[in-house]
């Protein structure tokens, strides 16, 4: 493999096989293909949309990025928002999954997203009802034709954002942040707690799960209670939980200048999340690029090539998953090491665990 630089800007760049093509379905009649339908009409009869979690769209990570994704594929067709083009539906709890599935399905959109590891069994469900459709579930899989599942190596990115935490600290304190406890967010932690590892053993690191992704306050409380105990960089993966470890990391920016206290962010780039003033919090942010996985899913249905039934994985190599430019947060040489992990793990030559060791 070619070297490449895999370093904070890295992630700014679409892969290359994100570039959309301008083609229409083919029509096929097999399962999960569906036949042009909707009011695209001279717009190739194409459409796309997607259900929420409870993070909402404006989430300012997952939800965002995955809406970012659908919303740019729509424009670059030169689609319009709405029935026919691309759409969204928010969800407000788990009880609106399979209503707002099936009606998006019944406005015949031709792709359809679920968005989080909760919709598995409402896809499912829906998915078995509305044959025609082509669905896809964002961080979880569902074994039907007509449903293409997408996941991640987080715990390929987790492991970057350990290593910017490793070197970065001062205190030899870190801590993690996680939302719900599951795999997706094992992974993670298991990467950050690898990266932190690599780069010093002896560095403590902190992990809690608050136990929901959009519960601002359990955030908040958790990170004043770490920065109290001596943690100076918090990693979060925990949705619009997240936002409460930036609220505090915030509140002590603003009562001490000079109090160095980080956050890393997770998903979308989180920088501006963390303004305070003239200054910020955000160290960098551990992009989960949902929006190339998107756009390639779409692009794939658009041409008649649907995955259905399978499960695609993106990692550093597919340029799935990188760190958000510091703005200067994070001197270069730095900057050069992290390079050094990013291509090491990229090539193989670093494998980095799933799941966290449990300890006996």
């Amino acid at each position: 493999m070619t070297k490449r630089k895999f370093g904070l800007a890295m992630s700014l760049v679409l892969a290359a096989g994100t570039m959309l093509a301008a083609c229409g379905s083919d029509n096929k009649d097999n399962a999960g293909e569906k036949p042009a339908t909707g009011d695209s009409g001279e717009k190739g009869g194409f459409s796309l949309a997607m259900v929420t979690d409870v993070g909402g769209i404006d989430d300012k990570s997952f939800n965002q990025s995955a809406w970012k994704g659908v919303k740019e594929f729509g424009e670059d067709q030169g689609w319009e928002k709405g029935t026919g083009g691309y759409d969204y539906l928010q969800s407000t709890g788990p009880e609106d999954y399979t209503t707002n599935l099936n009606n998006l399905a019944r406005r015949d959109f031709n792709l359809i997203y679920g968005v989080g590891f909760l919709m598995e069994d409402a896809i499912e469900d829906i998915a078995a009802q509305q044959k025609d459709t082509q669905f896809s579930i964002i961080d979880g899989e569902v074994d039907a034709p007509n449903v293409a599942s997408i996941l991640f190596k987080e715990q390929e990115g987790g492991y970057l954002a350990g290593v910017a935490a490793g070197l970065m600290t001062k205190s030899d304190k870190v801590g993690f942040i996680g939302g719900m406890d599951n795999p997706v967010i094992e992974r993670f932690e298991a990467g950050f707690l690898e990266g932190v590892k690599a780069v010093k053993s002896e560095i403590k690191v902190d992990s809690k799960y608050v136990g929901a992704f959009d519960k601002a306050e359990l955030g908040k409380a958790e990170a004043g209670r770490m920065y109290s105990s001596g943690v100076d960089i918090i990693f979060h993966a925990a949705g619009g939980t997240g936002n409460g470890v930036f609220s505090e990391a915030k509140e002590r920016k603003q009562a001490d200048k000079d109090a160095y206290v980080w956050v890393i962010g997770v998903d979308s780039d989180q920088y501006e999340e963390g303004k305070v003033g003239d200054d910020n919090v955000t160290l960098t942010s551990m992009l989960k690029r949902v929006d190339v996985a998107v756009k390639d899913i779409a692009d794939l249905s658009m041409n008649g090539n649907f995955p259905g039934g399978e499960t695609k994985v993106y990692g550093l190599q597919d340029d799935g998953l990188g760190l958000a430019d510091s703005r200067g947060a994070i001197p270069q040489d730095v900057l050069d090491q992290i390079d050094e992990y990013a291509q090491k793990i990229a090539n193989g030559e670093i494998e980095v665990p799933e799941f966290v060791e449990k300890k006996k």
